[in-house]
């Protein structure tokens, strides 16, 4: 698991502090955090992370973390990357009501039963357990079943280890898929592969599986970008603030006292 993390590593902490926190993001006041990325530190104890209680996009990958215990209390968090950690049970985070994007690829959960406590996520869009790009993985993606349970899970899903499974293109996917299992179950049926050995299907074998595309890719960066521009925006917003106090400060402070006679 250690290779997995990125080589340029920031100086490792090993637990979320209230001072980390406030450095990492500006805010004094915990609770004023909404987004926060703590990624490849070496963190192993999330600490006071869970004061932090309107936050709503959290990156923890990369670190050393097994127990998610602290984030229960996240009830607003709505993206949440605990890729290339050490985690083995994701209970605690069923709590998370309000999750849509879950990224869990590159840990140690190791059976199907582990995934069962994620069912109150109903808002779920997009989870992760496997990702090739990178190659994370969980010794439960060696079981193919636990797409269908997590399919069966979240009918509301749209992206399932990076894979679109619904919205654009994917009713055209499963069309031309079933179209070209019928032609070939009729073809069988009649003879006509035997009368024409020649005949070779339209499309190439495992044509119609699905694969990492790279539109998914490029939503994927636009995602990532979008909250990006989102996090600059906050931070120039305060900015302007904090110069605006300071320039009144500024201005008080060169005024000429006034004594009464």
């Amino acid at each position: 698991m250690d290779g997995k993390r990125d080589k340029a590593q920031e100086t490792e902490v090993a637990k979320i502090t209230a001072e980390l926190l406030k450095s990492r993001t500006g805010e004094f006041d915990l609770e004023s955090i909404l987004f926060l990325k703590l990624r490849g530190l070496g963190i192993y104890d999330l600490g006071c992370v869970g004061e932090c209680m309107n936050l709503e996009r959290l990156d923890l990958s990369g670190n050393n973390i097994t127990n998610l215990t602290p984030l229960s209390s996240l009830r607003l968090l709505i993206s949440l990357n605990l890729s290339a950690n050490r985690i083995t049970s994701l209970e605690a985070i069923s709590s998370c009501y309000s999750l849509q994007n879950l990224n869990v690829a590159g840990n140690l959960i190791n059976s199907i039963e582990n995934l069962h406590c994620l069912q109150p996520m109903r808002n779920m869009e997009s989870i992760r357990l496997n990702d090739n790009l990178y190659n994370y993985t969980n010794p439960v993606c060696k079981n193919s079943a636990y797409r269908n349970v997590l399919l069966e899970m979240f009918p509301n899903i749209k992206v399932l280890d990076g894979e679109r499974v619904v919205g654009r293109g994917s009713d055209l996917y499963q069309l031309c898929k079933d179209i070209d299992d019928t032609i070939k179950e009729g073809m069988a049926r009649n003879g006509q592969t035997v009368e024409v050995p020649e005949c070779k299907p339209w499309v190439e074998d495992g044509y119609w599986d699905i694969k990492r595309s790279n539109s998914a890719i490029v939503d994927e960066a636009y995602k990532q970008f979008s909250d990006v521009l989102h996090e600059c925006k906050l931070l120039n917003s305060r900015a302007a603030h904090a110069i605006a106090q300071t320039e009144r400060a500024l201005t008080a402070k060169s005024q000429p006292k006034q004594y009464s006679v």
